[in-house]
């Protein structure tokens, strides 16, 4: 039996699996494979620009105009529905719009494949030991934006405009995820996890990081999306944070081969969120609370030993695609 087939899930499930068998064909660049009808570049910034115009302009003109100015008074299931609504129409919809545009082969382009259980386990496990690095990351964080801001005029000015803006937003959420029924419950999640999922790798991981892809390396197209990704929240605290998930992200769809793997670990993060709510409150699975300083030496211990942790899983992951290319 030939090295290459030892691991039936690896060769015939997995993206890589797949890619690597191409790689016995002659081998084409992503440009002649997809054939961009423009830069790259251009078609990645035009999927950011224009889903964010959509969205946030188009979207936010369209929800004043059917609820009015008294959006705390308005039906909150028509807000759902207006928010899943527009993720679809204006994030999903363009994103595979664009790419059809583009470029060819839009499947293996947005790298449409199922994965196989094992890589899913791998990453999911992944996720799981990331968000609670990102929690403690956070905690440690904002206590020392705390301290700053006690002790510097300036950044305490600042820090009051973005805890302006974080209860704005853990204000909304809030309205969002608030469940009195179980078909609200059920709507929610969709709201929240199942279609943020889908319209947003599909546009993040997808069209942007794979034409990204085309003219950087591997690392810096996923970097580069996963900040724009973080932007795109308008999440000042959970800025860092969201960065990282987006680079994890971008490095699963990379290392698998498949867009599967983040929709799967997006819906994960973001249904984590909401179970959460419903059973403690809090409004974000990573929340901006400040510990206060005697717990901030338990919250270095856990960091550390949860980056360690995590070290582990992604060179487990790389060995696993010990023949991927590397990064």
């Amino acid at each position: 039996m030939d090295e290459q087939n030892k691991d039936p899930e690896l060769n015939e499930n997995s993206g890589y699996g797949n890619e690597f068998k191409e790689q016995l064909q002659p081998e084409l660049t992503p440009e002649q494979q997809f054939n961009p009808q423009i830069s790259p570049i251009g078609a990645a910034f035009i999927g950011l620009i224009g889903g964010f115009f959509l969205y946030q302009i188009v979207g936010g003109l369209l929800t004043l105009l059917i609820f009015g100015l008294d959006i705390e008074n308005a039906p909150v299931n028509g807000i759902r529905l207006m928010t899943m609504a527009g993720q679809i129409l204006f994030i999903l919809l363009p994103a595979l719009v664009f790419s059809r545009l583009f470029y060819t082969d839009v499947t293996k382009f947005l790298r449409i494949k199922i994965p196989g259980w094992k890589e899913v386990l791998l990453f999911t496990i992944g996720i799981a030991i990331l968000t609670v690095l990102l929690q403690n990351y956070l905690y440690i964080q904002n206590y020392f934006i705390d301290q700053l801001a006690n002790s510097v005029p300036i950044i305490k000015t600042f820090k009051e405009l973005l805890d302006t803006l974080n209860t704005y937003i853990e204000k909304t959420y809030g309205s969002l995820l608030k469940a009195n029924s179980v078909y609200e419950g059920i709507l929610i999640v969709f709201v929240v996890a199942v279609i943020p999922a889908l319209s947003e790798e599909a546009m993040f991981r997808g069209l942007v990081q794979r034409s990204f892809e085309m003219k950087m390396k591997p690392f810096y197209a996923a970097l580069i999306t996963a900040i724009f990704f973080g932007a795109n929240h308008f999440n000042p605290y959970g800025l860092i944070p969201l960065i990282v998930l987006g680079l994890y992200f971008g490095f699963a769809a990379y290392m698998s081969g498949s867009i599967i793997i983040p929709i799967i670990l997006h819906f994960l993060n973001n249904f984590a969120a909401v179970m959460l709510y419903f059973i403690f409150g809090d409004a974000e699975l990573i929340s901006s609370k400040v510990q206060k300083p005697v717990e901030l030496g338990s919250s270095f211990m856990l960091l550390l030993f949860m980056v360690v942790l995590f070290a582990g899983v992604l060179f487990t992951i790389k060995k696993y695609y010990s023949k991927a290319i590397k990064i």
